[in-house]
């Protein structure tokens, strides 16, 4: 694998290891959405329930397609192996993506705002610095605030084992904003 894609492995692992403790299992992918529901207090609950659902799913779905000794846990070498074919995975990761971008706007005018993008993308384990890169790198309007569809896409290309690595409208790299760095701290609650 090149240098490039084990970082981004990596850097996705990490996120998805909520509690940080080296492997993936259902607790980490429940801790996620409680995370990233409570940073979106102004969405409502069929917005919040789009997002459990769909790291439900993108949960169970690694579990059935990459826990290779049915240990209820997925640790990074069994994770790799998702790499060798995204095409598994294509249907969770987008559900998680468009719910996670509806997230950040509760309003449903397809646009984000930088708080709500912040405050989501830090919930997903992001560190502030990267989150600010990224939000720029996808271009913002002068009112401070970007395509809400164009955020689901750059979200499933990060998280996508195959995607282009957050490529957002203009060609801008989005990934080059945080590729080489890891998660900042992982929020408490």
């Amino acid at each position: 694998m090149r240098t490039e894609a084990t970082h981004r492995v990596q850097l996705v692992f990490s996120l998805l290891d909520a509690d940080g403790d080296g492997v993936l299992e259902a607790e980490d992918f429940d801790l996620l959405a409680h995370r990233v529901v409570s940073a979106a207090p102004d969405s409502g609950t069929a917005a919040h329930d789009a997002v459990r659902e769909a790291l439900l799913r993108y949960w169970t779905t690694l579990a059935a397609e990459l826990d290779a000794d049915g240990d209820g846990r997925i640790t990074f070498e069994e994770y790799t192996a998702c790499v060798l074919a995204p095409e598994r995975f294509d249907a969770a990761v987008d559900a998680f993506a468009r719910a996670l971008a509806a997230l950040g706007d509760p309003g449903g005018e397809g646009r984000v705002a930088r708080p709500a993008f912040a405050a989501l993308m830090t919930a997903t384990g992001f560190g502030r610095a990267a989150t600010g890169a990224l939000f720029d790198a996808f271009g913002p309007t002068p009112d401070d605030r970007i395509d809400a569809a164009a955020w689901a896409r750059g979200i499933k290309d990060c998280y996508a084992p195959g995607g282009a690595g957050g490529r957002p409208a203009g060609g801008a790299d989005a990934w080059a904003a945080f590729s080489g760095r890891a998660p900042g701290p992982r929020p408490t609650s």
